[in-house]
């Protein structure tokens, strides 16, 4: 199985992104952000970073890179998906997911390894976990709050797409202490925690991000 990692200008974990791929047993395959394919892969990732700088907003400018417009045809045609941090941002952006994501409201950076619990396991990136149950996995953001109006939080919650959730604090003010949803099908996901840097005991707090990674593996070998 290949799974595709985009590269845009100013991605910090793209490599750390295919190594948690690799990790997983797939063929990670770097991607551009200028290609105009998806080479094939049976899944996208989109890695963290400040993608062209953020200098616009954070995911403003990577919506309309050229692999932005395979990869939303390629979700809305039941792709798996997953947007990480600014990958996260960029699928706001790209409207495949509801709601934004703005500064923290502390008003600084945050990093720290961060207690998640997974809501919803039946989506394409999380069926390795079990309802409820409670992960570690880093944390770095400056603009992660997750916000949208009461009647999309609402869908959301209706409809079981609020996919993690913050546990124990809030880091970054996000409504309804929402972490990662994802879209009706369920196989677009964008979260704000870092789970590629949590899959190796030797590196981050453990392992307990590499699920996201075997999920999508087993959602391909099962289809």
């Amino acid at each position: 199985m290949r799974v595709g990692v985009v590269t845009f200008p100013g991605s910090l974990d793209d490599v750390d992104a295919r190594r948690a791929v690799r990790l997983a047993g797939a063929e990670p395959v770097a991607l551009w952000h200028g290609d105009h394919d998806l080479s094939g892969v049976d899944a996208v990732v989109l890695p963290g970073g400040f993608s062209y700088g953020d200098y616009l907003r954070c995911g403003a400018i990577a919506r309309f890179a050229p692999i932005m417009t395979e990869v939303v045809d390629a979700a809305h045609g039941g792709l798996p998906v997953l947007g990480i941090c600014n990958g996260f941002q960029i699928l706001c952006e790209s409207h495949l997911l509801p709601g934004a994501l703005i500064r923290n409201d502390h008003r600084t950076f945050i990093c720290r390894d961060q207690q998640l619990v997974v809501e919803n396991t039946s989506t394409a990136w999380t069926s390795s976990y079990e309802q409820g149950q409670t992960i570690t996995v880093p944390l770095k953001n400056g603009e992660g709050g997750f916000v949208a109006d009461e009647a999309t939080l609402d869908r959301l919650e209706g409809e079981g797409r609020v996919v993690v959730r913050y546990a124990g604090v809030n880091p970054n003010g996000s409504m309804r202490d929402i972490a990662g949803v994802a879209n009706e099908r369920g196989n677009v996901v964008g979260l704000m925690p870092h789970p590629e840097h949590a899959v190796e005991d030797l590196c981050g707090p453990g392992t307990e991000g590499l699920g996201f990674f075997t999920s999508v593996l087993d959602r391909m070998v099962n289809a």
